[in-house]
């Protein structure tokens, strides 16, 4: 079978290797998606700080069920999945403890070890989520970014009547947008420096599109929510901009929920977050009810996967497509690669 390897950034090559026989707890997956997210591109780029080459991807995947192991149950040949590409030891304290995302030794498929870019993978059958088989193998590749989002905003809490602002449209600010508003927010305002994307955002259901290019945020939170502004932001960019951005015009007492990976180092206005006693939270992927809830977003129409695909290539043009993201950043949302 093919594999894909990447040895350097900027830099993929494949080999022939052969197809894996599923152990006892495992079954054997033939992938036919794999999603490129953003913090692939930062692996692409030699700027990802917890990956190292040379690394096959691919965390972002739906496939069939090839074979099963002989202790494997409730998986069955034929099958439509994706998978949950956290390694996780399960004694730590978080594992313990339920927050297994985590994990104290946590080591995520296509980063820290073996992704699924291959035409076939074995993995431990625990992580392998079936899907409807309603849903299309594309979607499938986009349920992980999707539990991304769910993860973020229960982060939150109740979102009942919230006003929530998504700092960043790209693919996960605009899967929070739509989560956030699926989980009951009352509006949504949604900032980006690409046209593109705020119409995109714009057609999925944002109160307000803010270009913050051309446009001065703070005045447009008032206009949108009034003098108590808004109830939580999201930062699904992970810039000085935006994270600035979100402490200067949270309300005071607010809550800001960081979402995106942040590639450099950070440059934050501490005083102000303190002054303000802001409550700064992160996100750090998911766990399995997030994805159960994905499902149950798709499925009753509550969030639309298919606006955010942008383009897919052919297995053995990896490489074009990191190309094609670089050369047309603000139109393109998210790009799929074939498989099979």
């Amino acid at each position: 079978m093919l594999q894909q390897i990447m040895t350097a950034p900027h830099t993929i090559t494949f080999r022939e290797v052969p197809i894996p026989v599923p152990g006892p707890n495992e079954a054997l997956i033939r992938i036919l998606r794999i999603g490129i997210c953003g913090s692939d591109i930062h692996v692409y780029h030699g700027k990802h700080p917890f990956t190292s080459y040379p690394i096959t991807q691919g965390h972002e995947v739906s496939g069939r069920v090839e074979a099963v192991g002989a202790q494997v149950s409730g998986l069955q040949p034929g099958q439509k999945v994706t998978i949950e590409p956290q390694v996780f030891c399960g004694q730590c304290h978080p594992c313990r403890h339920g927050r297994y995302n985590l994990c104290e030794s946590l080591k995520v498929m296509g980063f820290q070890t073996t992704g699924a870019a291959s035409e076939y993978f074995a993995v431990d059958a625990s992580k392998v989520t079936p899907l409807p088989q309603t849903m299309s193998y594309d979607e499938g590749a986009m349920l992980e970014p999707l539990a991304v989002a769910v993860h973020a905003a229960r982060r939150f809490g109740d979102l009942r009547g919230a006003k929530a602002v998504v700092l960043g449209a790209g693919p996960i600010g605009l899967l929070v947008m739509q989560t956030v508003k699926a989980l009951g927010a009352a509006d949504v305002l949604v900032t980006d420096i690409s046209d593109t994307r705020l119409q995109t955002a714009a057609a999925l259901g944002a109160g307000r599109c803010v270009n913050t290019a051309r446009e001065d945020l703070g005045p447009a939170l008032g206009e949108r929510f009034g003098p108590d502004g808004a109830d939580v932001m999201f930062d699904c960019a992970g810039n000085d901009i935006t994270i600035n951005q979100a402490i200067h015009l949270s309300r005071k007492g607010g809550v800001i929920i960081l979402v995106a990976v942040f590639a450099d180092l950070a440059h934050v206005d501490l005083a102000v977050l303190n002054d303000h006693e802001l409550d700064l939270n992160t996100s750090m992927m998911y766990r399995h009810e997030d994805y159960a809830t994905a499902i149950d977003l798709v499925t009753q129409g509550k969030v639309r996967l298919q606006p955010l695909m942008s383009r897919h290539f052919p297995f053995r043009e990896y490489l074009d497509a990191y190309r094609y993201i670089d050369q047309n950043r603000e139109t393109t949302l998210k790009v799929l690669i074939d498989v099979g």
